[in-house]
């Protein structure tokens, strides 16, 4: 199964490089003034996402989730945004910049989120043989599905047929500045769930299928984020989107903040 290894993705959670407060006193030196810098972001990111974090990876541990609800976890960081599209928002990359100045951790937290992101991608030699067929399977099929398609409006009405195509109900669709997402119900959600846990069919399988969809549709400027759970019900939901310059921290660390300035 797909899926970083429980004991080294423990490892790098442990190594988060700010502690959550435990008293009155700041996390670290500075740690109120960076707050207010970064709008709160700093704070919910220790005190709230971080302890859910750590409390999913035992979870992800011990064989009650799979890879997917961490990764979608981490997705949900709270962020810093630090562009509007291509816009620069110059006063915010000045806060991050005099935050970044108050203390290191902000920098680290940026390194390690992007080592703990990395954990969770698909790497091709953890992938079973059957698991690449699939990822090839949709890369060769996305050359036929996206032929011609070079917008989102257009990938994701194509996307949508392709989830018809194989009994995905479409139960909601939006457009939102520039992106499409589509909120949809997985018919296999029970499939070997006795046996190998809920969902897995849904998101450890055919998404192997959608991360050829991923690969393709990167090459030629187009995000598609392929389907995630929506709060543990069973509907899911996938966007797509322009692929373009948007940063936000700590997705994006301050020295390449700086070096697109």
């Amino acid at each position: 199964m797909a899926g970083p290894d429980p004991a080294e993705l423990r490892r790098v959670v442990d190594a988060f490089p700010a502690a959550p407060d435990e008293g009155d006193g700041d996390r670290v030196d500075g740690a109120g003034r960076v707050d207010d810098l970064l709008d709160g972001t700093y704070g919910r990111l220790i005190e709230e996402w971080y302890p859910g974090l750590v409390e999913l990876t035992e979870t992800y541990a011990a064989g009650e989730v799979l890879r997917e609800e961490v990764l979608e976890h981490v997705e949900a960081v709270p962020s810093f945004r630090l562009s509007d599209g291509a816009t620069p928002l110059s006063e915010r990359r000045r806060a991050l910049a005099a935050a970044d100045e108050t203390t290191d951790a902000v920098t680290e937290i940026a390194g390690w989120y992007a080592t703990l992101r990395s954990m969770l991608d698909d790497d091709p030699d953890d992938l079973t043989r059957f698991e690449r067929l699939l990822h090839g399977f949709g890369y060769a099929l996305a050359h036929g599905l996206f032929l011609g398609a070079s917008s989102p409006e257009r990938v994701v009405r194509r996307l949508r047929l392709a989830y018809r195509s194989v009994g995905v109900d479409i139960d909601e669709t939006e457009s939102e500045a520039g992106g499409e997402r589509t909120t949809f119900s997985c018919p296999y959600r029970g499939v070997g769930a006795r046996v190998y846990g809920e969902k897995w069919v849904c998101h450890e399988k055919l998404d192997r299928v959608d991360d050829g969809y991923v690969t393709y549709l990167a090459e030629r400027g187009i995000d598609y984020q392929r389907p995630r759970d929506c709060d543990g019900s069973e509907r899911c939901y996938s966007t797509v989107a322009r692929d373009g310059p948007e940063l936000w921290w700590p997705k994006t660390a301050p020295a390449a903040v700086r070096a697109r300035s």
